[in-house]
């Protein structure tokens, strides 16, 4: 009898901290991933990605996190010339018409103070997978103070990659363009209801 009160005790437990999880969606009109890579040495390309989507599960109090899963879809990419999209757009980078999406998911993170931690996921880019991990910062927590009104987590992200980890290979070894890639993302989450 004893073992089963400590097992109901358990259950309990759990189910009241998982009900302490709730579903965040990113805001769309208030996200932004944008990239640096070098060029040639003179200076660095500026790129975002305007067509997302990404939902997770955290809980405030303890910070966990879990069921990270985020798309971007990989030809809304912008660097600001148009000749230099289609370029990006295709086989020697991207490769969209094979490739479409690029994904990041995560099971967890890890908190280092109240606002800052990690989150190390699976980044996925031209079908071939890595680990990355992103430092991450929560800016604020509250309600929206118009509109939806719901709760809203503000975070800054970053991270860097290397884009022939990847089998993004054009132009690394003559040193046009850098094979370091450094990713920003500002986001707005929105609590689901």
């Amino acid at each position: 009898m004893r073992n089963f009160t400590a097992f109901a005790v358990a259950a309990a437990l759990a189910t009241s901290a998982q009900a302490d999880m709730a579903r965040y969606e990113l805001d769309p009109t208030h996200t932004a991933i944008y990239f640096k890579v070098d060029h040639i040495g003179y200076a660095k390309t500026l790129g975002v990605f305007t067509g997302l989507s990404g939902s997770f599960s955290y809980d405030d109090e303890t910070q966990e996190l879990k069921d990270v899963n985020v798309t971007i879809l990989a030809d809304s990419v912008n660097t600001f010339n148009e000749a230099r999209d289609g370029h990006v757009r295709n086989k020697d980078f991207l490769h969209v018409s094979e490739h479409p999406e690029i994904t990041f998911v995560a099971s967890g993170g890890t908190p280092t103070s109240d606002t800052n931690g990690t989150v190390t996921g699976d980044l996925t880019i031209l079908g071939q997978t890595q680990p990355v991990t992103l430092t991450v910062q929560l800016n604020k927590v509250g309600e929206y103070p118009f509109g939806h009104k719901r709760e809203v987590l503000g975070l800054s992200m970053n991270t860097s990659i290397k884009r022939s980890d990847f089998g993004m290979t054009y132009a690394v070894d003559n040193g046009l363009v850098g094979d370091e890639v450094a990713i920003n993302i500002e986001t707005e989450a929105m609590k689901m209801e």
